[in-house]
Parts: structure tokens; C-alpha cells; sequence
């Protein structure tokens, strides 16, 4: 078999960009020929690696950020959730519960040491986006990865394993020149920057392996 194509992915949890930018990667990827031999590597980037759990919503979040009037946010996040359906999605950002997401980078790390990086991804995005739950919360993180079949995790949080591999990942990104995500990177060689579409991301595949 030909090396894998390797799909970089840098995406944070908290990300409404990444996560229709993950599922246009997936819709690309059933139509791409070559699927069986892509390999998606998932890698942390934190938005505000400062944050806290918020009292504020994200209509009220977006508001104060941007020093917007509420409706404008609500418009916006009302644009996104239309966005996502029209994807297969269904989301609940009324019930987003905005906080910091480096243990749920560390929670992918161990998914992907285990080969299951993508579903706990995944899986980590719909809690956020489409259930209200608190994904920095140790205990609704156990329950996450038991779901998608990740062991272990319940050692994350009385130490500080795969803290290293989530740091090397923004410290990579800084590097490369990545200031905003999703970024994929195809084959080291093409970047999709943003939710561009699955279109967008299938044409990236198809000159990646053409150039092979």
C-alpha cells in the first residue's frame, strides 16, 4: 500500500468554524476516490487559551467581544446554526456553555493514541454545540470518552499526560504561519484555511494525490 495522505487538522472544541469545517471534510472525503488511503490527524489549537467557564451565553459572548448589539449576535449565530443543518447538523447554541478546552485537547490526544481521535473529536463538538455541556467538566469529559470508547482518560486529570502533545501542536501551528482555524493541511504540501466547503476541501485532496 502507497504512504497515507496525511489530512492535518488543527480545530478547537469551541470552534463553530471547525466543526462545519470537520463535517465538510467528512462529506469530502466520501467522495474522494483515494478515501481508504487518507489519514486525518487531529491537532489542538486553543481560540483563547485563557478562558474561563462564562457566566455570558454566546449571543451575549459575541456581543461583548465585539462590541455589537445583541441582536446582531443572535443574527449571526442564527446564520451559523442554518449553516450547520443544511450539513446534517442540529445545533443548540442557546445552550453552548462557553469555557476553556485544554483538557478536551488532552482527552483527543489519548483518543488518538487509542486510534479514535476523530470520533472523540467529533464527539466533543456535538456535546458543545448541540447538548450544552460543559467540556473542561472532568466528569461530563469521563462520560464523553466512554461514549466513544477512549480508556483511560480518568488519569488526565491528576496529572498533566498529553499537556506536552497539546502545547506541541500550537507551538507547530505558530510555526507554519496558522493563526486561525480550522486549518487543514494536505499532504504538507496544500492548506484549506476555513469552513471553505466541501468542494473546496475534495479539490485540495484530489491535487494533493495528483502531485503524488
Amino acid at each position: 500500500m502507497a504512504e497515507p495522505l496525511i489530512v492535518d487538522l488543527w480545530s478547537d472544541v469551541v470552534c463553530p468554524f471547525c466543526y462545519l469545517g470537520s463535517r465538510q471534510l467528512d462529506l469530502a472525503l466520501a467522495r474522494f476516490e483515494h478515501r481508504d488511503a487518507v489519514t486525518v490527524v487531529h491537532h489542538a489549537f486553543e481560540l483563547d487559551p485563557n478562558a474561563t467557564p462564562s457566566p455570558l451565553n454566546l449571543d451575549e459572548l459575541l456581543a461583548d467581544k465585539y462590541s455589537m448589539p445583541l441582536e446582531r449576535s443572535r443574527e449571526l449565530h442564527a446564520r451559523l446554526s442554518q449553516q450547520a443543518a443544511a450539513l446534517g447538523l442540529t445545533w443548540a447554541l442557546d445552550r453552548a456553555r462557553p469555557t476553556n478546552t485544554f483538557d478536551a485537547h488532552r482527552l483527543i490526544a489519548l483518543g488518538a493514541s487509542q486510534g479514535l481521535g476523530a470520533p472523540m473529536a467529533r464527539r466533543l463538538h456535538a456535546a458543545y454545540f448541540s447538548e450544552g455541556l460543559v467540556v473542561s467538566d472532568p466528569s461530563t469529559l469521563d462520560q464523553l470518552a466512554s461514549e466513544v470508547g477512549v480508556v483511560g482518560s480518568a488519569s488526565l486529570w491528576t496529572g498533566d499526560e498529553f499537556a506536552d502533545a497539546v502545547r506541541a501542536d500550537e507551538r507547530v501551528a505558530h510555526e507554519i504561519g496558522i493563526s486561525g482555524v480550522p486549518a487543514f493541511v494536505i499532504d504538507r504540501a496544500f492548506l484549506v484555511s476555513g469552513a471553505q466547503g466541501e468542494d473546496a476541501i475534495l479539490d485540495a485532496l484530489t491535487r494533493a494525490w495528483a502531485r503524488r
